[in-house]
């Protein structure tokens, strides 16, 4: 969401600075890794209007395949991510109900990566999502199915400065639009998952001290994925939850195609608690494994969610 939320491109300019051709990808945005877990197919309280705030800490101290040593590297970023949705309960297309999703992250991040300069905290990309839900699949003892697809774009309005290596925006376009399902396995036991697609524009001016002109990250896609059962009734969910994401294109300089393509996988524990029907908190815990041509690290993710 993720992308939006703390972007890493701007690592790229610093590595290709290490070697006269372009020499490695490292330029994924950040998006919505982790940020969704449990139960991710339909809105919980139904039709109206949603406030959600995540908070996500991230620390990483292995950057996997970078093309120079770098001496004890750690970055840790704190997203503040402000989400306002609204649903409504009229049917626009195949008996999807059409809603908006408005996304704002705010980013801080601390790095000790040599030389690399940043531009402080502030606001990241405004993310904007029209979608479509459809009512839930119903049986006999409750829902056996509900879905959604969202046609998100990220727009460059972040804080940005070509003279600094990390920014909370990424100074380039997005489209990522995604598919979010959640089956029903038992009245208990659910199992969802979120499958995004990732096309990003040029960057026109890239933080580089070399005569570089654009730089464009590659294609990928990225999914989170989650099994819940419900232990509490109406009160608590506990459970497994992950992300992946894989680089499909090369990236490209001016151009020219850069070698290495992203990837990474995440699991760990997660819990949903239900104040009420309308409020709802999540708790989500990934540790990173498999990383190529990125950081690999650990993430916690907070998440309100408020019907009004």
């Amino acid at each position: 969401m993720k992308k939006v939320w703390i972007r890493l491109v701007a690592i790229v300019f610093f590595f290709l600075t290490l070697s006269v051709v372009p020499a490695l990808a490292y330029d994924q945005p950040s998006v919505n890794l982790g940020f969704t877990s449990f139960v991710d197919g339909a809105p919980p309280s139904g039709p109206g209007f949603y406030f959600q705030e995540y908070l996500q800490y991230y620390t990483a101290n292995r950057l996997e395949d970078a093309p120079a040593p770098v001496s004890n590297p750690k970055l840790d970023a704190w997203i503040s991510l402000n989400q306002l949705v609204y649903q409504s309960d009229q049917e626009l297309f195949w008996g999807g109900k059409w809603g908006i999703n408005l996304m704002l992250p705010i980013v801080n991040f601390d790095t000790r990566i040599s030389p690399l300069t940043d531009n402080g905290g502030g606001f990241g990309d405004l993310l904007i999502g029209p979608f479509l839900q459809w009512d839930p699949i119903m049986g006999k003892n409750g829902p056996i199915f509900m879905h959604r697809i969202e046609l998100s774009v990220i727009l460059p309005t972040g804080r940005y400065s070509a003279n600094e290596a990390l920014n909370p925006g990424a100074n380039f376009f997005s489209f990522n639009p995604y598919w979010a399902g959640t089956l029903f396995i038992t009245p208990k036991l659910t199992v969802s998952t979120r499958l995004h697609y990732l096309w990003n524009a040029k960057n026109t001016d890239p933080n580089d001290p070399r005569a570089i002109h654009n730089t464009q990250a590659g294609q990928a896609v990225h999914a989170n994925f989650a099994v819940s059962y419900e232990v509490i009734e109406k009160k608590l969910r506990l459970g497994i939850n992950g992300y992946a994401l894989k680089q499909i294109s090369s990236s490209e300089v001016d151009g020219q195609d850069v070698s290495g393509k992203e990837q990474v996988f995440a699991i760990g524990p997660g819990a949903l608690f239900s104040f009420s029907k309308d409020t709802h908190l999540f708790f989500n815990a990934y540790f990173e494994t498999g990383a190529q041509y990125r950081p690999e690290g650990e993430r916690i993710t907070l998440r309100l969610v408020h019907h009004f």
